[in-house]
């Protein structure tokens, strides 16, 4: 197994259980304890786990902002099954907003067929997804690139979003709190994202279940502005509950 493989495995792991021990990773890795805690001390040094005796524990709170090739490899399939129930609510003829993302990613990914179609996006890796689709126009926002998130930031692409209007706006997020709302550890990237939901009818939230329960250093909007929540049925069963009662639309894939 690569490093990355079983680095991506731990961390899911520690999304799961909320701890992990040396000897039983180990152990479930087939490889020594030395390799695991290289692994941990690599984990950490990035800002994804906290070490812990013997171990690690996740972190709740996202204070770190990681690449898109690091996020690109977790819940991918939760990701692609996100990504395909968000594209069957895009319509012929729609104008939409994708912000940078991996899971926005998939998105793009399966709209490739749709007609007549208005794509709005921040997004490097989205632009290059979608770049010579037929029947697609789309419409990159300028500023600032970001390294890790591959996304324009700044006054350029705000300015951009303030002179366009959009049907439906498919927003990707780095954590969801009930009372926080939902946020990011990049300033920049929040206002850029407030700016496209200002614009949009209808705001999609796309995030798996893993993001749910954590807040970030900066907020974009609240929970309440969200019109409908497409994420994995991994969500627990008293956030469920607790989305529902607060008349908000979720979709389990």
């Amino acid at each position: 197994m690569l490093n990355v493989e079983r680095r991506t495995k731990i961390l899911e792991l520690l999304e799961k259980q909320g701890q992990v021990a040396v000897i039983d990773l180990s152990r479930r890795f087939k490889t020594s304890e030395v390799t695991i805690r290289n692994d941990l001390k690599d984990l950490h040094a990035r800002g994804l786990i906290r070490r812990a005796h013997g171990g690690a524990v996740k972190i709740n709170t996202v204070s770190m902002d990681p690449s898109l090739k690091i996020k690109a490899e977790l819940h991918a399939e939760e990701k692609r099954r996100i990504g395909a129930a968000a594209a069957s609510l895009v319509n012929d003829g729609d104008s939409i907003i994708l912000d940078s993302g991996t899971t926005t990613q998939q998105i793009a990914r399966q709209i490739k067929h749709k007609k007549d179609l208005k794509v709005i996006t921040n997004g490097l890796n989205i632009a290059m997804e979608l770049f010579g689709a037929k029947d697609i126009q789309l419409i990159f926002l300028g500023g600032v690139i970001r390294q890790n998130s591959l996304s324009a930031v700044g006054h350029f692409a705000e300015d951009i979003l303030a002179q366009l209007a959009a049907d439906k706006l498919f927003l990707a997020v780095d954590a969801c709190d009930v009372e926080f709302g939902l946020s990011t550890p990049n300033v920049e990237e929040s206002q850029v994202n407030q700016a496209m939901a200002r614009i949009a009818k209808e705001r999609i939230l796309v995030a798996d279940s893993s993001k749910f329960g954590k807040r970030s250093l900066s907020r974009i909007i609240p929970l309440a502005d969200i019109d409908v929540i497409i994420t994995d049925r991994n969500l627990p069963a008293d956030m469920q509950s607790e989305l529902r009662s607060r008349e908000l639309k979720l979709m389990l894939v």
